[in-house]
């Protein structure tokens, strides 16, 4: 298909999606665009000519996609995507992507910022300053936690858990990981097993995608064997830790302290994690710099110029990677 005849090509895409990606997709595209992601408000002359969507995939396009007989590509904002609609359209044929690589860096960055923030208490002690408690009742108290003498385990290694690694060298600390199996190039030292990898650190981040296998993966037996000095950080997704195991723990003094960017039902955040004096909670921000949210959301618009222009994906989700042409459906 050539350039000149994208604009007859139909694209679904949320009201409100992010910026980069729905000017590239309106200016490129027959975008059509609905108010929030409901089959029922999908223009019924549009049902059966829409081929492509973009969207931050989510539970509740299970019924999108059911509701679009011609769909052949979802290009999903993000690095990680949700498996419950990612796993239907790919067993119904269609290629789903991702936007890897270009947000490693400011994940990784987020993850550091989130671990250094828990240890800390640095936004506390910003709020110390900005509410005048410093000159009304004097120096804001010592963190209970430091990042000095930690061993730090990465659930997960790949190309964000790499960047990650990188920086906790940097702050002088020894890395050790759990990956489903053994990274061959590098010399942090490797546990077959997440309880073996919390027993063996008091600090663990994790950075794996949200998959079934990976769901509730942290739970109590993991954060027991983390133990009382332990810290945990969720840059992945909310679903790979039982945030009612966590809950408990850090009730309990199971571990010592929580820094999570990622949450099971969000934007939902237990009351109970937001009220604790031990978490250190963010709304969801791994990769939220204007210049990393343009960079992904080109990417999103360049999966679906690549799929109708050239019939083949830039970057899809691994499970996709046979649909990855168009003559492969």
């Amino acid at each position: 298909m050539a350039e000149t005849d994208l604009k007859s090509v139909s694209v679904l895409m949320p009201a409100g999606f992010y910026a980069r990606a729905a000017e590239r997709i309106l200016d490129t595209f027959d975008a059509v665009v609905i108010d929030r992601m409901d089959p029922a408000l999908i223009p019924a002359d549009k049902r059966e000519k829409i081929v492509g969507m973009a969207a931050l995939l989510g539970p509740d396009h299970v019924a999108v996609i059911d509701a679009l007989p011609a769909l052949q590509i979802v290009s999903n904002f993000g690095v990680g995507y949700h498996p419950v609609p990612s796993l239907h359209a790919i067993e119904k044929g269609v290629c789903v992507t991702h936007t890897p690589d270009v947000l490693n860096e400011e994940v990784a960055d987020t993850a550091l910022g989130v671990l250094l923030n828990t240890v800390r208490r640095f936004d506390r002690a910003s709020d110390w300053l900005k509410t005048g408690q410093w000159e009304e009742k004097g120096s804001f108290a010592p963190s209970p936690l430091s990042l000095r003498g930690r061993t730090v385990g990465l659930f997960g290694l790949g190309r964000i858990g790499r960047a990650i690694a990188r920086r906790i060298e940097a702050f002088g600390l020894p890395v050790h990981y759990h990956a489903r199996h053994r990274v061959e190039d590098v010399s942090y030292a490797y546990h077959p097993t997440l309880v073996g990898l919390a027993s063996a650190v008091d600090t663990l981040i994790c950075i794996v995608p949200g998959t079934p296998e990976t769901r509730h993966a942290v739970d109590a037996e993991v954060l027991k064997a983390l133990g009382p000095d332990g810290v945990l950080v969720n840059v992945a997704r909310g679903t790979v830790v039982d945030e009612t195991a966590l809950t408990a723990a850090l009730r309990d003094g199971v571990i010592a302290a929580a820094g999570l960017d990622v949450f099971e039902d969000e934007p939902h955040v237990p009351a109970e994690l937001v009220a604790m004096d031990n978490t250190f909670l963010t709304p969801h921000i791994g990769s939220g710099s204007a210049r990393t949210r343009a960079a992904m959301g080109d990417l999103v618009a360049d999966n679906l110029v690549a799929w109708f222009e050239k019939g083949e994906a830039v970057t899809p989700v691994p499970e996709a990677r046979h649909l990855a042409r168009r003559n492969a459906k």
